[in-house]
């Protein structure tokens, strides 16, 4: 099927308790893996690809890639931007077909986060695409994203931001990280449940890889209908890739690892579809 936005899914996630996969991706191999894990548990998915993502290729080339595989589909699948760095930015991944933006002005001051939110929003809207935004700021750090220590999410300070941003989504920080944990995180649930409590609109978790399973369902409890998976993506493709080099050294025939390192991730994948329930909701 032709790709969707996030709008429809997550208004029913939230409606019906339980969250969508959000899964970044750096290649064919992985945007297969995820379809076919979706296919597998007839859930919704979510595709993502960060401003690293797409310095390494032109956003066109990432949108051909997962539009064609939606077509081959019969599950939903979302093309989504994840932490939108720029409006210019924002609107290359719109012109380029993307069907969901997020766009991060977090690391600015709230007046300035709200500006160029609305900027996008406004934007966006014009053409039906939906906004993720986030308030308050995700520690850690994976390419060229660095949250620092973090912030947390103000909940008088999201009531704001989201009537005069009109954002559809909203990313919340809750104690999450990006990157690999060290030790396990501590989450802030009641400061995600006072957030759920004064906004409206479906609420989203970053930093998801490493977050023990129950903490996730919790979350999604007490609000989340979006849940970003990324490092964890990253790291299963790498350990197919390496158990073939290390087995068969002179492997040169990429189709042969890029192989392992898909189904290493569609196992990964299957796995998060259940944590976060929306198997069997396509």
């Amino acid at each position: 099927m032709a790709l969707v936005t996030t709008k429809e899914l997550l208004l029913d996630a939230q409606k019906n308790g339980y969250a969508v996969g959000a899964f970044n991706v750096e290649n064919m191999e992985m945007v297969q893996a995820v379809i076919a894990a979706a296919e597998e548990l007839r859930s919704p998915v979510i595709m993502q690809t960060t401003p690293s993502t797409l310095k390494y290729a032109d956003p066109e080339y990432f949108y051909a890639n997962v539009a064609a595989a939606a077509k081959m589909a019969t599950v939903p699948v979302v093309m989504h931007l994840d932490h939108g760095s720029s409006f210019e930015l924002a609107m290359k991944a719109f012109r380029a077909g993307y069907t969901s933006i997020m766009i991060d002005g977090s690391h600015s001051v709230l007046e300035e986060n709200i500006a160029i939110t609305k900027a996008v929003v406004d934007a966006c809207h014009a053409g039906n695409v939906p906004v993720e935004a986030e308030l308050g700021k995700v520690g850690g750090k994976e390419d060229d994203l660095d949250g620092g220590a973090g912030g947390f999410t103000d909940p008088e300070e999201a009531v704001r931001f989201v009537e005069e941003t009109g954002v559809d989504f909203l990313a919340v920080a809750i104690g999450t990280a990006h990157g690999v944990y060290k030790g396990i995180p501590k989450l802030d649930v009641e400061r995600l449940s006072q957030i759920r409590e004064v906004v409206s609109i479906p609420l989203v978790l970053h930093g998801t890889s490493g977050i023990p399973d129950e903490d996730v369902k919790e979350c999604i409890r007490r609000g989340i209908c979006k849940v970003n998976y990324a490092t964890d993506l990253r790291i299963a493709f790498t350990e197919g890739v390496k158990e073939v080099l290390e087995a068969k050294p002179d492997t040169i025939d990429p189709k042969k690892y890029n192989a392992a390192g898909r189904e290493k991730v569609k196992e990964y994948v299957l796995g998060r579809i259940k944590v976060v329930g929306s198997d069997g909701k396509a």
